[in-house]
């Protein structure tokens, strides 16, 4: 075979490739963009909704609080993203680095947030007398500035020593950190599977009948599509930070970082669309909100010949105002 034709053959199959990978990227970012502002939407009505038009019980101060650490996260997204297609078209970077370190926030702040909504119904699931007996009236307030606080902190020292911030990367106490962010990582997900497997266990298994909740449907949802679309961006981010293998994932990192998008963005297409199961809300005036009540509902809606209760379940659910 002659040389020239063979390395002819071999050039053509490199720009095939390179011309290939290009599209997929750029099909990524665009995906990664849509489904993002899609989440900013739906996110922002949330935070509209349970910031400034419905009274805040136990759990909603969470998903008001879960709600906008998606939707800064969502920005950052898309931020990113178009930075990439600005860059891959034009060579000109403008974003900064600084919005890694905003990420890293927003991703520790969202599953903080979920661990803690699972953690928490879990113990008023299973100890309800101590539950009810020792919860301060502003737990959860308190308990998402405390997390909020904690989340800036790693990601500010993740930032500041990892060369985020600064440009520069300290080569001792960036595994340090490293290592202290992971393992809090690590200890959310344990808290937040080994409390939803307890609901679910208390659900199926339970020796006493539990009705279903719509705010047991809420929790149980959003656990799972952040177990199945969320938990992949923090294994990506694990294997970056010990291994070092970044050229080797740079294939994956969109795919990961798309799934965290759909994961966001489906927070709040859970809560509307259970609230508006099973109902005509759309008829109402109002209607949003009244779904999104509905969603966080903690009183069975079943009575003795199965019918559904009326209006007055849902204002159950608001007496306990945080």
């Amino acid at each position: 075979m002659n040389p020239s034709i063979t390395a002819w053959s071999s050039q053509l199959t490199s720009i095939s490739g390179e011309q290939t990978f290009k599209t997929e990227f750029t099909i990524l970012q665009l995906l990664i963009v849509i489904v993002a502002l899609v989440g900013l939407a739906g996110n922002a009505v949330v935070i509209w909704l349970l910031g400034f038009r419905m009274r805040r019980n136990t759990f909603s101060v969470y998903i008001l609080n879960l709600a906008g650490a998606d939707f800064l996260l969502l920005c950052c997204y898309i931020m990113d993203a178009l930075e990439r297609l600005i860059w891959d078209f034009s060579l000109i970077k403008f974003i900064p680095k600084f919005f890694i370190t905003v990420s890293i926030f927003a991703y520790i702040s969202g599953l903080s947030f979920l661990s803690a909504i699972s953690t928490e119904r879990c113990m008023s699931v299973l100890w309800p007398i101590w539950y009810r007996c020792h919860r301060h009236r502003h737990w959860s307030a308190g308990m998402c500035a405390l997390l909020w606080a904690l989340s800036l902190l790693l990601s500010i020292l993740e930032g500041n020593y990892c060369g985020f911030l600064v440009g520069t990367r300290h080569y001792f106490w960036c595994p340090v950190l490293d290592f202290i962010t992971m393992a809090w990582l690590i200890l959310l997900f344990v808290l937040l599977s080994g409390s939803s497997l307890a609901l679910m266990t208390r659900l199926l298994c339970g020796s006493l009948q539990v009705l279903p909740t719509r705010l047991y449907v809420t929790i149980l949802l959003t656990v799972l599509f952040f177990l199945l679309c969320g938990l992949p961006f923090g294994i990506y981010w694990f294997l970056v930070i010990w291994f070092q293998y970044f050229d080797a994932l740079v294939p994956h990192v969109l795919v990961a970082v798309l799934l965290s998008c759909v994961n966001s963005c489906a927070n709040p297409i859970i809560y509307f669309f259970v609230g508006s199961f099973g109902q005509r809300w759309w008829k109402q005036r109002h209607a949003l909100r009244l779904v999104l009540q509905r969603a966080l509902q903690d009183t069975p809606e079943m009575d003795e010949h199965g019918e559904n209760l009326p209006g007055e379940t849902m204002a159950m659910s608001e007496s306990l105002v945080s």
